[in-house]
């Protein structure tokens, strides 16, 4: 993280050089100490985002942090990981529980809303499940977030929300509708209810990646939907980074996508066979790819934003911004303004920049090399 000096120095050098800011500097500059002395809460504080969205906030000195997932374990090991830190603190929840989501709400300054229902399968298969907790249970955090009248609000979404396919995506649709409508009917209270939609965390725990590792492990073939198929796919920590600034930037109703390069299916898969193999000194011709075929649900490429969604969509360095088609009358959108509009209609994973099979190895590697620590 840039030190506010640092960010001041460069805000001053964009200026003389008549550029517009770019929004991280900017960000970093106007709201370095937004979270200090604060009190953050996380749903899903537990998962791969939760986790290392707490790790990041640490760095901001907030005043409490409090992690709200409902498996213990989870909550343990995190503990463990994290037992310098007298600042944060475990509550175990669950989102479909307004009556414990209100209490742990209570004192609140940001709510992140990380829980969610996330594999296609599984909400497929269980798809009135997936409506309780990815749609009841994000109106349930809304509705905490008004009844103690938080100062903001950010709702973590995914690229299968745009144009579903499935009842994942689809129920998260439903929670960006919800948390983006909330801004209308919230009555009295100030919270500002924004969202975040990006693709793949890569090596995020129940990706491909550990599946693809597990079967070369144990079956010594890995299983490939689609050799086509693509995904939008960043790191964990710019995940986390990403979020964050988000939450900075925003000022209630957006909708911020994170720009993002994409991954083939088969170099993903070839980049892992690589890299494993070398770790256990197995041959290479001794692993099987199978190809299943695309799973109920699943699409062979995904998308950001959609044509209906690109007339009121503004790129910047690092993202595009979406913003509200009916302006809410206390909020600026002006910051917007100086960017243009984006000149693409949809934004498909087919479409962007590939990363090549060599830079997903580098990424293996320094996934592989954290694990081991």
């Amino acid at each position: 993280m840039l030190k506010e000096s640092q960010c001041q120095k460069l805000l001053i050098k964009n200026k003389l050089r008549n550029f517009l800011i770019p929004s991280i500097i900017f960000n970093l500059v106007m709201n370095s100490n937004i979270f200090k002395e604060k009190t953050i809460l996380i749903t899903g504080g537990t998962g791969t985002i939760g986790s290392a969205l707490c790790k990041e906030l640490l760095k901001y000195n907030p005043k409490q942090i409090r992690i709200y997932s409902r498996d213990d374990t989870k909550q343990f090991d995190l503990a463990s990981e994290l037992d310098e830190y007298e600042n944060i603190r475990y509550l175990i929840g669950d989102v479909r529980d307004r009556e414990r989501l209100f209490r742990a709400t209570e004192g609140v300054d940001y709510i992140f809303h990380v829980a969610a229902l996330k594999h296609v399968g599984i909400c497929e298969y269980n798809p009135f499940e997936a409506i309780k907790t990815n749609v009841i249970g994000t109106q349930n955090t809304i509705d905490a977030a008004i009844k103690n009248n938080i100062d903001k609000y950010l709702l973590i979404s995914t690229d299968k929300a745009t144009n579903p396919t499935n009842t994942m995506g689809a129920t998260k649709l439903l929670a960006e509708r919800l948390t983006i409508s909330a801004n209308l009917y919230k009555g009295v209270a100030e919270t500002k209810f924004s969202v975040v939609r990006f693709g793949n965390v890569f090596f995020s725990r129940g990706s491909v990646i550990p599946l693809f590792i597990k079967q070369i492990k144990k079956k010594k073939e890995i299983t490939i939907t689609d050799k086509e198929m693509t995904r939008f796919i960043m790191s964990i920590e710019e995940a986390a980074e990403f979020v964050i600034s988000s939450m900075i930037q925003s000022v209630g109703g957006e909708i911020f996508i994170k720009k993002m390069r994409a991954i083939q299916i088969d170099s993903l898969a070839e980049a892992v066979i690589e890299v494993v193999l070398k770790q256990l000194n197995i041959e290479k011709k001794s692993i099987r790819k199978k190809i299943m075929g695309q799973k109920p649900g699943e699409r062979k490429h995904e998308l950001l934003f959609t044509a209906y969604e690109s007339h009121k969509c503004y790129e910047m360095e690092d993202r595009y911004v979406i913003i509200p088609e009916q302006y809410l009358r206390d909020r600026d959108y002006s910051i917007y303004h100086n960017y243009p509009k984006t000149g693409v209609l949809e934004l498909s994973s087919e479409k962007v920049e590939q990363i090549t099979k060599e830079e997903i190895k580098e990424m293996l590697k320094k996934e592989i090399a954290k694990i081991s620590e």
